[in-house]
């Protein structure tokens, strides 16, 4: 028996739990309980995630029409910003959502034993008075009575009913008390250490971003292969130093958003940014042409908006989380900082890919790199769709953890997954042929239209690549495994940053989209190891074993 239960934990250990990916896949399109809370979050989020990419096209649709310089110029100074805010508040924001989400769900799982005490402790009380109330005698005669009528009410005490009342009528006050503080109750503010310590972060992350940007904006161009003498120069730092102003509202507002997140709150948000994106739309042409500003004015107008969608964010939090903490020692600083460190080194490995692949382009002219601009914008854009199941996914796997529910933790796991590879499927569709027959709402020069559909068939292709890989993210993320998605996004960047250089090298304009494609694969290789083998908070796939 010994060697049997031996065997048995050696199969377990040793379980590959792979076919986890594909289970219940026939319940993808199941508007179930689960799969109506993945919806309910993921769409909203969806749509604000994808509401600042399309601001930044509608950007790149107006300055087309500046031209090409202006265009490529805009192209460069964009991605420098982006990946500079993914930098700062990309770990901020997938730490607070998972914090939160914990939180929140560990106040709630510890409110509803208080509640239970608190009702028994009333109805111990009630027993109490009743006992008080009653006269030992009268209980007495009701007993030694045992009529029929008493027997069919088998009652232990006849006269319990009168018991009770005059039992209520002591307690009415009490339970009165209780009725009008609980409408109070529910308008109290949650008190959430990580909404406050995410607040702080993101306000100092904010104003150190926008001196950086400022003060370093010739030599980060630089470094992206705009030099001294090319007339992309002028309106790229011109464009980065105003859009850095905007980066204390931006690393606010997306602190804010991984807070709401923690809520499984993205209505909120959508509505946020959706004021702010239209506010910007409004002023593009305003600035740019009525204005005669340019680049400066689109860069003022996106300024302007991110404001706007800090202040209603800012406000709406308000309402529901008390932002000033009791004392400082509530705060979760060192939690930040330790999450937070792992997380960066992740982000810095990824944006370290991304931004070299748009020098190499930068390095090829004005003309590719204005179309790698617009198909890299698109890309980003449509990939982006998919964050709204990563963020759906790592809410509710967080709270799936904190309650303990390993089932269902996996079970929104391979669901968010299933749901990507179909989104993205349904993406590379409608990319291509967007892509094909609107390419010249960016560009109406010849030859970067020419480019642009070289780069088509790569963009469209790799969104199910895109898709699972981002998802993948949100799935680590929920099962607070931030140790693993940095140190596997070290090891996936170092191989990406030499395919880089090489097919740059070799293959031009295609060679990095195909290094790009091989960058995604290797994200989502990652992922599907990490719980397709069963180890980490995975483990207790391998046949009951817990985390």
């Amino acid at each position: 028996m010994a060697e049997d239960s031996a065997l048995q934990l050696t199969e377990r250990k040793w379980k590959m739990p792979l076919m986890v990916f594909f289970r219940d896949a026939r319940l993808i399109f199941k508007m179930d309980e689960l799969g109506s809370e993945i919806l309910r979050v993921a769409v909203p989020a969806a749509m604000a995630l994808a509401a600042d990419p399309i601001a930044s096209l509608i950007d790149t649709a107006f300055i087309g029409h500046l031209g090409p310089v202006e265009i490529a110029a805009v192209g460069v100074s964009i991605a420098i910003f982006n990946q500079a805010s993914k930098v700062t508040i990309f770990p901020l924001v997938s730490i607070t959502t998972s914090f939160v989400a914990e939180e929140d769900t560990a106040q709630k799982m510890s409110n509803e034993p208080q509640k239970g005490e608190e009702f028994e402790k009333k109805d111990s009380a009630k027993t109490c008075e009743m006992k008080e109330l009653v006269p030992e005698d009268v209980m007495l005669e009701n007993l030694e009575k045992g009529s029929a009528e008493d027997t069919e009410e088998k009652d232990p005490i006849p006269d319990d009913a009168d018991c009770k009342a005059v039992a209520c009528k002591s307690s009415t006050f009490t339970e009165g008390k209780a009725f009008k503080e609980k409408p109070k109750n529910k308008k109290e503010r949650r008190h959430i250490p990580s909404a406050s310590t995410a607040l702080i972060v993101g306000g100092i992350l904010g104003l150190v971003q926008a001196i950086f940007l400022i003060f370093c904006a010739k030599p980060l161009l630089s470094i992206m292969g705009v030099k001294s003498g090319s007339p992309m120069l002028t309106p790229a730092r011109k464009y980065l130093t105003l859009r850095a102003l905007g980066s204390p509202a931006v690393l606010l507002s997306l602190a804010m958003q991984g807070v709401f997140r923690g809520f499984k709150d993205t209505k909120t948000p959508l509505y946020a940014t959706v004021a702010g994106d239209v506010a910007n739309i409004i002023l593009d042409p305003i600035f740019i042409f009525a204005c005669r500003l340019g680049v400066s004015g689109a860069a003022i107008a996106h300024v302007l908006s991110q404001y706007l969608i800090s202040l209603i964010l800012l406000w709406s939090l308000m309402k529901k989380v008390d932002l000033l903490p009791p004392s400082a020692k509530d705060l979760q600083f060192g939690r930040f900082l330790k999450n937070g460190f792992l997380l960066l080194a992740r982000v810095i490995a990824a944006t370290i890919c991304v931004t070299l692949a748009a020098s190499r382009a930068a390095r090829l002219g004005s003309t590719p790199m204005a179309a790698f601009q617009v198909c890299l914008q698109v890309w980003l854009t449509s990939s982006l769709l998919a964050d709204g199941l990563a963020v759906a996914g790592q809410a509710i796997i967080a709270c799936a953890f904190a309650e303990k529910d390993y089932q269902k933790a996996t079970t929104a796991a391979t669901r968010v997954l299933q749901m990507s590879f179909v989104l993205g499927l349904g993406l590379a569709v409608v990319v291509g042929v967007g892509l094909h027959f609107g390419d010249g709402i960016f560009s109406k020069d010849p030859n970067v239209l020419h480019i642009i559909s070289i780069g088509i068939p790569f963009v469209a292709a790799t969104q199910p690549i895109n898709s699972i890989a981002f998802v993948f993210d949100g799935v680590n993320f929920g099962a607070s495994d931030f140790a693993y998605s940095a140190y596997s996004m070290v090891l996936v960047a170092i191989a990406s940053i030499a395919t880089i250089f090489v097919l740059s090298n070799t293959g031009g304009f295609v060679g990095i989209w195909i290094a790009l494609t091989i960058f995604m694969g290797l994200r989502t290789f990652a992922g599907v190891w990490r719980m397709g083998t069963g180890t980490g908070p995975w483990r207790f796939l391998r046949g009951g074993l817990l985390p």
